[in-house]
């Protein structure tokens, strides 16, 4: 076949109507044929040469040309595609290098086997602009409700089609046990787009919290409104969900909002997702008071916030503790999952006997260490002193509010547990030199004998090793491994040093080691300074 006048209206028709057909930009198709074409030519003129095609987008006519390009005689490696200076004034005149010559050549006759190749390369062409188009149009929509049509069922993966495309809902991402029949209607959850060689992969999704968002904002109207916002949403697919919501209307309530009139709202929400119990609860920026609403419906004692931690401890009546768990631990599971801290629930009694152990604990303390008889010790207590350093170096007016404390008593305890600590403070820096501690983090500003004495257990002596430490090594911190969040242990954790001391601690040793310019410390932290009132202002 030639590429002659009988034909040349029929590639720009056959253009049209691929472009029509797969809904994309018909001079893609052209493209496609002319990058055809050439690969046939070059099959027939020699794949060294460089031979490119153009197809007039009004007549339709194929021009074919043959291009070299002029190079360095030292560069010069395709002799079909490539020519000196000195070959090249042969065909153009004051020729340089980077020159291109171009001439026209013969169209080529298309065998069999090359027309069947020029139309394998047009077919993937118009694939690659096919699946490109599909992406550009679904890669804005994710985080949004489609509605689609089943097609089939494989290995429990479900096929919807979504019109001008074809996405996956994964046997994870239903809810529970459902199952679906070809040409039954969905509502589904665009979770990912992403694009991939053999095209764009869309997953859905029915079990992802931002589901039922999205399904609340259809639902409602103050919330797709902006006046109602959803802050946190929970669930166990299927079986029970929670849902946090703040009004910024102080005339809407924004439970009874989403709840709806009779709860037909909820309601509607509930059966979209085969009938999933929903709490919603009231958003609040307090978060003992926020947990204490999630973990609705039971009633809750007493609160615990450890915010460095990242943990919560609920005291609840003896009575409420089934309630406050719920089945197999799903009431607590999705309050931990709505405030996104870890929670530790006990009853009155359990917490009454942790308290009680702990008062016997440091009241042995202070028995063992100041010699004191087990009342005394109890009134120390009890006062709510909790080690030797609070007795040892508070004002003597906080010991003399005791029963029974004088100023002489004061003056003889705060003598008593001073003397201990430095007795404690000498055995351990003896320790700190046998295991090998050196002067320069003996002497180092901020750090205790007993903290010299557990960093040379870790096996950081020298002010060099401090200095390389990482502020979590040393205050200890939290990693979420498999969703889980697993403690790491600082090392000087057990001595009260947090995330921000460390860090502190471990600059200024790098500034004193001349590794950290202070000068330059200083100009970076104005430089973040004046970029955050820019944003603000911004």
């Amino acid at each position: 076949m030639a590429i002659t006048s009988a034909n040349q209206l029929e590639l720009l028709q056959t253009a049209e109507a691929v472009a029509r057909e797969k809904m994309i930009d018909p001079g893609l198709v052209v493209e496609a044929m002319e990058e055809s074409l050439a690969r046939a030519a070059k099959s027939r003129y020699g794949a060294e040469m460089d031979i490119r095609v153009s197809i007039d987008r009004k007549t339709g006519k194929a021009t074919f040309t043959r291009v070299r390009t002029v190079v360095e005689e030292e560069e010069l490696e395709n002799y079909q595609a490539e020519f000196t200076v000195e070959q090249a004034k042969q065909y153009m005149e004051n020729p340089s290098v980077g020159d291109t010559f171009v001439e026209e050549v013969p169209p080529v006759e298309l065998g069999r086997i090359a027309a069947q190749s020029a139309k394998q390369v047009i077919l993937q062409k118009v694939r690659e602009a096919e699946r490109d188009r599909q992406y550009e149009e679904f890669k804005d929509r994710a985080g949004t409700i489609i509605n689609g049509l089943v097609k089939r069922e494989e290995y429990g993966n479900v096929i919807v089609d979504i019109g001008r495309g074809e996405a996956v809902l994964r046997r994870n991402e239903k809810i529970g046990r459902e199952s679906y029949r070809p040409n039954d209607r969905i509502r589904v959850y665009i979770k990912d787009v992403r694009r991939e060689q053999r095209g764009p992969q869309i997953f859905l999704s029915r079990t992802a919290p931002e589901f039922m968002a999205e399904l609340f904002k259809m639902e409602v109207p103050e919330i797709y409104d902006g006046i109602i916002e959803i802050k946190a949403v929970a669930r166990d697919p299927g079986s029970r969900a929670k849902i946090a919501v703040i009004s910024y209307d102080g005339s809407i309530d924004p439970v009874g909002a989403c709840v709806g009139m009779r709860g037909s709202r909820v309601q509607a929400v509930v059966n979209e997702l085969q009938g999933e119990k929903i709490d919603i609860i009231p958003w609040n920026e307090d978060q003992p008071t926020f947990l204490v609403n999630a973990l609705q419906p039971a009633e809750v004692s007493k609160v615990v916030l450890d915010e460095e931690a990242g943990r919560i401890e609920v005291v609840v009546p003896d009575e409420q503790l089934s309630l406050a768990i719920g089945r197999r631990g799903q009431n607590v599971r999705l309050a931990s999952q709505l405030t996104n801290l870890d929670i530790d629930i006990m009853t009155e009694e359990e917490e009454s006997k942790r308290r009680q152990a702990e008062f016997e604990q440091r009241t042995k303390l202070f028995m063992d260490t100041l010699d004191l008889d087990e009342f005394f010790a109890q009134l120390l207590v009890a006062e709510g002193f909790t080690n030797l350093e609070e007795v040892a170096y508070v004002d003597v007016d906080e010991l003399l509010v005791i029963d029974g404390v004088d100023d002489d008593t004061a003056n003889e305890l705060q003598t008593r547990a001073r003397e201990y600590l430095e007795a404690e403070a000498e055995k351990a820096l003896a320790n700190a030199r046998a295991l090998g501690a050196e002067d320069s983090l003996i002497a180092f500003e901020g750090l205790t004998a007993q903290m010299v004495e557990a960093l040379a257990k870790d096996d950081v002596k020298t002010l060099e090793d401090f200095a390389t430490c990482a502020d979590w090594e040393l205050a200890g911190g939290w990693t979420t491994v498999d969703g889980e969040r697993v403690k790491d242990d600082g090392v000087l954790e057990p001595f009260g040093i947090d995330l921000e001391e460390a860090q502190n601690m471990v600059m200024t040793a790098r500034i004193i080691l001349g590794w950290v310019d202070p000068d330059e410390l200083v100009a970076d932290e104005d430089g973040e300074a004046d970029d955050a009132a820019e944003q603000e202002d911004a």
